[in-house]
């Protein structure tokens, strides 16, 4: 267990074993840390300099911004779009209510761990909040904006072309929720009204970057945990003893970017999923099964039987879940990765689907 402590020497979160998780989330206290004195009526702090420059760089990395202040929310979001510094921001929560439920609420809207998500604020007693109440959120002082660039949990391993739009993806499914919201609880009806169309296609050079990205990102809906360089990916693509394959998504809201990734070992008999994972973005779209059973049909196609290798970690088990709903069925019940597969006589009809599936970049 490796153990995140700011400057002052006060643990602030816990990782898994190993290097501590990439932070996907950067979190601001706004007054006196994102600018220079505090929101009221007739006041205009200026933002910091520094904070500019921190904002800008982490978000050309893909690492988002989130607010979590004390004030009233509407005045907050008035001044932040004074300074044209609102559509950096993927979450807003302004309010009097303790910071770390402010966190934890962002976590769940953005879809992504806690361990991922950074802190930083000028008040020693709100750090200390949210470091008792989330322990695995690394929190960090206001007079540290601007070395935090520079700190090596705010380096991704890669960057992608995708990177610098991602603030982007998550705006937009801010509009989708609230879509859903004023949809009503019909939820399949809302998901069939979004016209959800998945591309599932073998990775072209300009896909590597990304798709190692995904393994290095995706954690819940991961059937190994395994990570794969650019090189490795290009290397397995290359072989005709595998295939790498990625799923991109869109519906009438825009366009998702790649969201998932497949890397199958093939025999003459079997079709191996080695990895099988699905971002975290498209959770609550049910996209995942429907990528399993595309990749599951195909291989019935080609005349193998379809088999999944999945090694448990301590967020996947949603991905075992899928497993086991898709008719995977363990093999062995010793030794990991533990294998399943499903038997082809026992495949029925494909069920209908709120995901219009097309092969290749049609």
């Amino acid at each position: 267990m490796t153990t995140a402590k700011d400057t002052t020497g006060n643990t602030t979160g816990n990782t898994a074993e190993g290097a501590a998780a990439v932070v996907k989330c950067l979190v601001w206290d706004l007054d006196d840390t994102l600018w220079d004195g505090v929101v009221l009526e007739n006041d205009e702090p200026v933002p910091f300099p520094a904070a500019l420059k921190t904002l800008r760089t982490l978000d050309e990395r893909g690492i988002l911004h989130a607010a979590a202040s004390r004030g009233e929310y509407d005045v907050s979001r008035r001044h932040l779009e004074h300074h044209d510094l609102e559509e950096w921001f993927c979450d807003l929560q302004v309010g009097w209510g303790a910071k770390s439920e402010a966190v934890r609420r962002i976590a769940e809207r953005l879809n992504i761990g806690l361990d991922t998500i950074a802190f930083v604020d000028n008040d020693p007693v709100e750090r200390a909040e949210v470091a008792s109440a989330l322990p695995v959120v690394r929190c960090y002082r206001a007079d540290q904006v601007e070395e935090l660039a520079g700190l090596p949990e705010f380096q991704p391993e890669c960057v992608t072309e995708e990177a610098g739009g991602r603030r982007l993806l998550y705006r937009t499914e801010h509009r989708r929720q609230a879509a859903e919201e004023s949809f009503g609880g019909d939820r399949q009806g809302f998901l069939a009204s979004l016209n959800l169309v998945m591309t599932v296609g073998d990775a072209t050079e300009q896909d590597l970057a990304r798709a190692s990205e995904l393994t290095v990102r995706t954690h819940q809906l991961n059937t190994s945990g395994v990570t794969y360089d650019a090189a490795e990916l290009r290397a397995l693509a290359a072989s005709p003893d595998h295939r790498v394959q990625v799923a991109r998504l869109r519906d009438d809201y825009g366009d998702y970017g790649i969201i998932g990734l497949a890397v199958t070992e093939r025999t003459a008999d079997e079709s191996v999923l080695l990895l099988l994972l699905m971002s975290c973005r498209v959770a609550s779209r049910g996209v995942g099964s429907v990528l399993l059973d595309h990749l599951t049909r195909e291989a019935v196609a080609a005349g193998r039987r379809p088999v999944a290798h999945f090694a448990p970690t301590d967020v996947n088990r949603t991905m075992l879940v899928t497993l086991r709903f898709a008719g995977y069925t363990p093999v062995t019940t010793e030794g990991s990765p533990l294998v399943l597969a499903v038997d082809p006589e026992q495949l029925g009809p494909p069920k209908p689907s709120h995901v219009h599936v097309v092969r290749g970049t049609d």
